[in-house]
This record gives structure tokens, C-alpha cells and sequence, in this order.
């Protein structure tokens, strides 16, 4: 047996979910303002208490290590490598953009391809292009969406879109082979990804771990009162 704890908060979805060599025992899953900060702790208890697992039998935890909300992963990665370093056990971290294309991949045809795409600002998104194997294919950037965005992929065949930011870009990518999804990132792909990595051992150093926020994260100070931070 091993049980995996996973932790998803790199959107407004906040998310945990329990594995068990693999297979999902159980998930828990709010999106209301605030819910990291005050209800991810309560979540995983809660999570925890219906699965009728203790703490001290968890074999590994798994976080969304990024890109997304800074305040989000930073609150995901400090409580997972908290348990982590408390129950001394390892630490998995899971690209946000994989675990994205993980839940697209029931829905994969062979030749196609999924692009998993997180909002930044304005018309800019974090994207990472993978096969229907999930082999990344074009590595995690940023990128500006315009309508002849993603072309080379779209003119090979069906494309899935899947996202926090498939609303703006289904506004200006119009192609027939492009297919926007709904679904939302889940701890349960995180987990799923997270028990592949415990198989072979890729954890991560518990001193250097860091979420990976692509964007240098910036304070904006208030124009009325500099001395103010919004």
C-alpha cells in the first residue's frame, strides 16, 4: 500500500485527493475566494477522516508545483512540504500544465494534440503543448493568443484546449480542428502523475523545493499611498 496525498491550488479551485498505488480513494473540492488560505488544511482532514487514513500512513505527498496563482502555490507547496518534512516522508512535485493535459487525455484521439493553457494577463497565457502520450512537445512558456496562434498544430488535426483560459482564447481561435474542454485541474490527476513519479523515485529536495511561477511575481503599490500594497 502506498498512499499518496495530492494538492491542487494553483487556480481558485482548491483540491485534494488520495491515492492509493494509484487508484483514487476519495477527493475534495471548493472554489470560493479564499478557500487556500483558510480551508485547504480543513479539506485534507476532512479528506483524510472519510477515508479512515491516519496521517502517519501517508507514504508520499504530491503538490501543483506551478505556474498559476502565486499566492495559491505558494500556499499549496508550503502546506505539502510542511506535512512532508513533519512526517518525513517525500515531497512529489507535479507540473500544474501536465496535470492540466492529464485530465484532457480520456478524451485524446491518436495525431492529436492537447494544449494546456492557464491565464496570465490581458490576452497572455502560460501554455504547454503535449502529445495524446503526454510527451511535451513545445515546453512550458508564456505566450500572447492572436488568431493564428497554435496554426502548425491545428493544420495536423484535432487540437484539445483545456484550462482556466480557454474562455478568451475559444474567442479568437475559430479553427474546425480546435476542441475546447471545461474541465477543470483536479488533485486527482495530480495524484495520478504523482504515483507514476513515486515509482521511480522523483522526489524532490525538501531545503530547495520552490514553486515554479514563470513570472517573477510583482507588488503593486497603491497610487494614492506608496506606502500601500495592493
Amino acid at each position: 500500500m502506498a498512499l499518496i496525498l495530492s494538492l491542487e491550488t494553483s487556480t481558485p479551485v482548491c483540491s485534494v485527493a488520495l491515492h492509493d498505488n494509484g487508484s483514487l480513494l476519495g477527493v475534495k473540492e471548493i472554489e470560493v475566494p479564499g478557500a487556500h488560505s483558510e480551508r485547504l488544511i480543513g479539506l485534507i482532514d476532512d479528506l483524510l477522516n472519510e477515508c479512515q487514513c491516519n496521517k502517519n500512513k501517508l507514504a508520499a505527498v504530491a503538490v501543483s508545483e506551478g505556474p498559476g496563482s502565486y499566492t495559491g502555490l505558494r500556499i499549496g507547496v508550503s502546506t505539502a512540504k510542511g506535512l512532508a518534512f513533519a512526517l518525513s516522508i517525500p515531497l512529489i512535485g507535479v507540473s500544474t500544465l501536465k496535470a492540466l493535459a492529464r485530465g484532457a487525455s480520456s478524451k485524446v484521439q491518436p495525431n492529436s494534440k492537447i494544449i494546456a493553457l492557464l491565464d496570465a494577463r490581458r490576452m497572455e497565457v502560460y501554455r504547454e503543448i503535449f502529445d495524446h502520450d503526454l510527451n511535451s512537445i513545445a515546453l512550458l512558456d508564456s505566450e500572447v493568443i492572436e488568431s493564428t496562434s497554435f496554426a502548425k498544430y491545428l493544420e495536423e488535426g484535432y487540437v484539445l484546449f483545456i484550462g482556466d483560459a480557454v474562455p478568451k482564447v475559444k474567442e479568437v481561435i475559430t479553427n474546425d480542428n480546435a476542441v475546447f474542454l471545461e474541465e477543470k485541474i483536479s488533485a486527482t490527476h495530480i495524484g495520478e502523475i504523482g504515483w507514476t513519479k513515486f515509482q521511480k523515485n522523483e522526489f524532490e529536495n525538501l531545503a530547495y523545493f520552490v514553486p515554479n511561477y514563470l513570472k517573477e511575481f510583482k507588488v503593486l503599490k497603491s497610487k494614492k499611498n506608496p506606502l500601500l500594497i495592493s
